[in-house]
């Protein structure tokens, strides 16, 4: 696989149309697991468009719920 050039990268970054609402990226093009967000020192965020991604994200989501619920109430 073929990485995106930096023009790719930026257009994908700064173009409304992979954003949903300004929050929610959305880019079937985009291979990336975890992309960086719009504002890069904010971190990362899922591509709601990767399959693989989406998978990272519920796992993320799964274990966190699981280790609230599980862990005793101190």
């Amino acid at each position: 696989m073929e990485k995106p050039s930096k023009e790719t990268l930026e257009k994908w970054k700064n173009d409304d149309k992979y954003w949903i609402w300004g929050c929610i990226y959305y880019n079937p093009e985009d291979k990336r697991i975890l992309p960086p967000k719009r504002l890069s020192w904010m971190g990362w965020t899922v591509n709601f468009a990767n399959k693989i991604s989406l998978l990272v994200f519920v796992a993320i989501m799964a274990i966190s719920i699981a280790l609230i619920v599980l862990l005793p109430n101190q």
